[in-house]
């Protein structure tokens, strides 16, 4: 049994409590409003979850410290723009080390923090508290389905892969199926960034279109969603799984869908105002969408979706208007890569998969090429038959290794792919991408500088053999460069 404390007392934290409370754990709400408390502790019913009946073991309190005080986890249930506010007045009674389970799903307008990271950066002012740990919860959940005990899956995302090993034992139970994921902010970026295409759904419900002009919102609001993660570094997988494309279904399909409902109003001509007002709960979709137009802008990623929900909200946009500015835009293609360069890969990974083979990949920017990268690539290259570099793009090095390289990236390619070495090149664009470039190019060895040594045996899992080759000592880029400034 663990003791948890829960702050909020809406349609999620409750649905929580009670499945967490039938679960045998000791459960303590607290509400900012002291009515909610009242009105729980006797009724026992919630207004919003009206076939919900919570359990008599679950306690109310209105003493912010009494729901902090000695908990093997708390719940931050509270809706995204109060989350902040709620830490601020919490901060002094969560002790150091607590593990913090959030499930409010948003991004803060101003600092473009997700929802664990508000938590962390307002938990720090104090220098107290650098060793809470924070977990994310999120997926495919509505309260009104949880709270009657429907199958459901969810998502336990944090770093610490022991932090969310020990929410997922505590959250799973016969009726709710957790998994784990280490991409703590593609988690919660989906989160907020699923609500606001779930308006554009509603919008075009609200106008009359049909199921397909939904399955076109979900899927074309999703490679946006995507786009976006991977341009600030989180794993492909996430947007692939429950939190991303299970949570976006959902919310865009769904009755109990607030962000649907919402959307649907201003389809038929509601102001975006009078929407929430009918609706008559927080409607997050309507909150991330300064955040998101901000990240669009900051990380230079196409988000037309996104970026017309937000005219229709924010700008007075006239929705059918709208939606026949989205069909008119000029032709696109939906691959990722050039067929030739698809056809090329292809062709090559197929002709190359006999038998006896065996692939080797490495990673790096390979600017200003020289002898020290030289011995790397030679060296990868007798480990095995096939060398895939995985070289760094533009966006890459600038967004999230903030460096600018003297070649661009076709030429750098270009220049590796005429040394004798290499065999296949292909972008490098997140942190994240090596378990799947493992499995994708069929590797069999990975190899890096000794200079990374430890960082990446948790390939060995994928049944990969990981190499780490001493490194060239007497010359690098970077004193190439600044010998040449001199």
């Amino acid at each position: 049994m663990k003791k948890i404390g829960v702050l909020g007392a809406g349609t999620w934290g409750m649905a929580l409590s009670r499945m967490l409370s039938n679960t045998g754990h000791a459960v303590t709400v607290w509400s900012a409003i002291e009515k909610e408390v009242d009105e729980f502790s006797t009724k026992r019913v919630h207004p919003n979850l009206p076939k919900m009946q919570i359990p008599d073991e679950i306690v109310f309190t209105k003493d912010i410290e009494e729901v902090c005080k000695e908990k093997d986890i708390l719940l931050f249930a509270v809706p995204s723009v109060f989350v902040r506010s709620t830490t601020a007045t919490a901060r002094e009674f969560i002790p150091d080390g607590q593990i913090i389970v959030d499930v409010a799903k948003g991004i803060e307008a101003d600092t473009l923090y997700t929802m664990s990271e508000v938590i962390q950066d307002e938990l720090q002012k104090d220098g107290g508290h650098k060793n809470v740990k924070l977990v994310a919860l999120s997926g495919p959940t509505h309260a009104e389905e949880v709270s009657l005990d429907m199958p459901t899956t969810i998502v336990s995302a944090c770093s610490d892969m022991e932090a969310a090993e020990l929410v997922q034992d505590v959250f799973m139970n016969t009726c709710m199926r957790v998994y784990t994921n280490g991409d703590t902010t593609g988690v919660e970026l989906c989160g907020a960034m699923k609500n606001i295409i779930a308006l554009a759904a509603g919008v075009s419900a609200g106008l009359g279109y049909g199921d397909n002009a939904k399955a076109a919102l979900i899927t074309r609001g999703m490679a946006e969603i995507s786009r976006l993660g991977i341009a600030m570094g989180c794993m492909e997988q996430t947007f692939n799984g429950l939190a991303g494309i299970g949570d976006l279904i959902v919310t865009a399909t769904s009755i109990h869908s607030r962000n649907n409902r919402a959307g649907h109003l201003i389809g038929q001509g509601y102001t975006p105002d009078e929407a929430v007002k009918e609706v008559g709960m927080v409607v997050e979709g309507i909150n991330a969408l300064p955040a998101a137009m901000k990240l669009k802008e900051r990380y230079r990623v196409e988000m037309p979706i996104i970026e017309a929900i937000n005219g229709v909200i924010n700008e007075g946009a006239d929705p059918a208007k709208t939606v026949k500015a989205l069909m008119g835009r000029h032709k696109k293609t939906e691959l990722s890569k050039s067929m030739l360069d698809l056809n090329f890969e292809n062709t090559i990974l197929k002709n190359k998969r006999s038998g006896g083979m065996k692939r080797v990949i490495t990673y790096g920017t390979f600017d200003l090429l020289h002898y020290g990268h030289i011995n790397l690539l030679r060296r990868a290259k007798a480990l095995g038959d096939y060398l895939v570099v995985v070289l760094s793009s533009d966006e890459f090095n600038w967004n999230m290794k903030h460096k600018k390289c003297y070649f661009t990236y076709e030429q750098r390619k270009e220049l590796l792919l005429a040394t004798r070495y290499v065999d296949l090149v292909i972008p490098e664009e997140s942190w994240e991408q090596k378990r799947n470039d493992v499995h994708e190019y069929h590797i069999d060895t990975f190899v890096m500088g000794d200079d990374w040594r430890g960082k990446f045996d948790f390939l060995k899992e994928e049944g990969v053999e990981v190499v780490y080759l001493p490194r060239t000592p007497e010359i690098s880029t970077t004193q190439i460069k600044e010998d040449l400034n001199k």
